[in-house]
């Protein structure tokens, strides 16, 4: 809870030298084998290490490569049940937020519940039907930190290489949300784990990176609300 408690106070206070100093001694303890972790390929479209995890909070580190794996079974459309805070580390990551519209069972597509567990999701349909469309994107560029409050719905889009690192709190009571073409059936989704050693160059990777892409000192104190 320390770790996390003190990256949260980092985040907010855009920190943003000190939060990736912080990433850079992460990894070289998973680099160097001192640190225990198996990343794994998330079904959105990126690589996860799971930094710290309790049954309230977590902190993840999301890397997106060249190396894409197949689209989700539902959509790219989700809303979280946890509070995010997320920093970008290099690269860019666009948010885009998503307006639903329930429309009494004529939508064009389902909202599924996506149950988490440390191997994978079960998603089960639910029976509200709805219709959507864009709100808003905005783009974030490494050294800048956005926030998403729980129950919004997004789409998170990189064009090429990206890092950030996540931090979440769970609201009691939220669910884990996609939407989804109406007949796709209830099923399961495997998350993949990496290797020891793909792990590790994965970590190396990342932080040949960190050492390269260092963020101008003028978005070093952005911190928005991804939210409208």
């Amino acid at each position: 809870m320390d770790t996390y408690t003190r990256l949260r106070s980092l985040l907010t206070s855009a920190a943003a030298a000190q939060v990736r100093e912080w990433v850079h001694d992460y990894l070289v303890g998973v680099t160097s084998g001192q640190t225990d972790v198996t990343a794994v390929r998330h079904p959105l479209g990126f690589s996860c290490f799971p930094v710290w995890r309790h049954e309230s909070f977590g902190i993840c580190l999301h890397v997106w490569t060249s190396d894409r794996p197949a689209p989700p079974t539902t959509s790219l459309v989700h809303a979280h049940s946890w509070n995010l805070i997320s920093h970008i580390l290099y690269g860019t990551v666009v948010n885009e937020i998503i307006e639903i519209t329930d429309d009494s069972g004529t939508g064009t597509h389902r909202v599924f519940e996506v149950r988490s567990d440390a191997e994978g999701d079960t998603v089960c349909a639910t029976p509200y039907s709805v219709h959507f469309r864009s709100r808003s994107r905005e783009g974030f560029r490494g050294g800048e930190t956005y926030t998403l409050p729980h129950g919004i719905f997004h789409v998170t889009a990189v064009d090429g290489a990206a890092a950030t690192i996540a931090l979440g709190e769970h609201t009691p009571g939220a669910l884990d949300l996609s939407l989804g073409e109406p007949a796709t059936p209830d099923h399961r989704v495997e998350r993949t784990p990496y290797s020891s050693s793909q792990t590790r160059e994965l970590a190396t990777a990342v932080l040949a990176r960190l050492r390269t892409d260092c963020p101008p000192s003028n978005l070093e104190e952005r911190c928005d609300t991804a939210s409208s």
